[in-house]
């Protein structure tokens, strides 16, 4: 057989550990998995979607524009709900030729990678980072250089003696509800990191899906509200607020970079899923996604005020895990040597419980994260959170050397 491309060996390891991550997706029945980042089933507007298809498939509303080819852009109205309802409600002024529709938030790493990275450029990523950016980086050959983050995300400190260091084409960052940990990049250091991306030339690729799913504390200015020279790029996704499977997201950069990445979009696949964008865009048009934006947050929050809950009644003492005001996750990190790596195919086989093994969102490797789990609450109900969560804290206790 023909060699395959030197990519493919490049990926290798990161699309192991993506596997590893998303083989809970349609776990086996009973399993608790705190390891997939899904919606919940109850989080898709069903009937309001179920209406939109109705209105846009008959000949005479929207039909032809929704199966036809789209604009490589992307539609007018859909991009003109992300400037009036999803920018400027964040304090990000936009003009429609600043933004581009693309097929989920994921694409926007591939479509970034295309136009700036050669091989072994340069990318600075937090640590640890999200394990699907990482396999993306390592396809294009980019060398990954990790990055410390507090409480407050990512430390600009040491963030801009490595950017003095390595010279980097790219800084990749997830600023709100950062996936794994949840931790948000605080305002100040937003404003420190725009004017980093300035001073020294060097695109940061902003990727903020769970911005909008707040439950508490106050709403923070995306990076790009703070950025005077274009080197800051922002990229969203719908797949939160309103389905994954629609495969829709945004990007907001300057006029000259959307114009070059859309040439790259024609040549991969022409044009986003015409009929999501369409479906999307009246979702917003009718003036459904106030009420829909509330109802996710309500829900949420009460899952994730039960996870916290639960993991200070029943996991070890000596525990340490973030109290996120919004997104998808909790990280912990476990006390005693406890070695989440290690234990996960016994506490499976015994429990029938799974978590995200933190070790796979590191790019250092070398056992990092090793003691540490990503869970998930979006997906789960409070009772099965608290359930899950007693029986792990007794099956940790009891690994606890004595």
């Amino acid at each position: 057989m023909t060699d395959y491309a030197v990519r493919i060996g490049k990926m290798a390891h990161a699309a192991s550990k993506l596997n590893k991550l998303t083989a809970g997706i349609g776990a086996s029945e009973g399993m608790i998995s705190f390891g997939v980042g899904s919606p919940a089933k109850e989080a898709y507007p069903l009937e309001k979607l179920q209406e939109i298809l109705q209105y846009i498939l008959q000949k005479d509303t929207r039909a032809y524009e929704a199966l036809q080819y789209g604009s490589t852009i992307g539609i007018n109205d859909l991009r003109e709900a992300v400037r009036d309802q999803l920018l400027a409600a964040r304090g990000l002024t936009a003009k429609l030729e600043n933004i581009m529709i693309i097929a989920g938030g994921i694409q926007a790493m591939g479509l970034f990678c295309q136009l700036f990275i050669n091989p072994g450029d340069v990318i600075l990523v937090e640590s640890p980072t999200f394990v699907h950016a990482a396999m993306i980086f390592k396809t294009f050959e980019a060398e990954c250089i990790p990055c410390k983050m507090d409480d407050d995300g990512l430390i600009i400190g040491e963030l801009e003696e490595k950017i003095k260091m390595y010279k980097p084409k790219m800084i990749y960052t997830v600023p709100t509800f950062q996936n794994p940990t949840g931790v948000t990049l605080s305002r100040e250091r937003r404003i420190q990191l725009a004017e980093l991306a300035g001073k020294y030339d060097v695109i940061v690729l902003e990727d903020d899906p769970y911005r909008e799913i707040r439950y508490s504390g106050e709403e923070i200015e995306p990076i790009k509200a703070f950025d005077k020279t274009g080197n800051v790029v922002l990229a969203n996704s719908f797949s939160k607020i309103l389905s994954p499977g629609v495969r829709l997201g945004y990007i907001v950069a300057t006029e000259e970079i959307i114009t070059k990445l859309k040439d790259i979009k024609l040549a991969a696949d022409t044009c986003t899923n015409t009929i999501s964008q369409v479906m999307c865009a009246e979702f917003f048009k009718r003036g459904y996604y106030p009420d829909h934006l509330e109802y996710l947050k309500n829900l949420y929050r009460s899952r994730r005020d039960a996870m916290l809950d639960a993991l200070g009644k029943y996991f070890p003492k000596g525990t340490k895990y973030t109290k996120p005001d919004g997104g998808y996750y909790v990280w912990v990190e476990l006390p005693g040597g406890l070695n989440a790596t290690e234990l996960m195919d016994e506490a499976v086989e015994k429990l029938n419980i799974s978590w995200g093994l933190g070790s796979i969102f590191y790019v250092e490797g070398n056992g990092y994260g090793d003691n540490c789990m990503r869970l998930n609450f979006s997906g789960l109900t409070e009772g099965t959170i608290y359930d899950g969560i007693e029986k792990l804290g007794n099956f940790f206790n009891s690994k606890l050397v004595k």
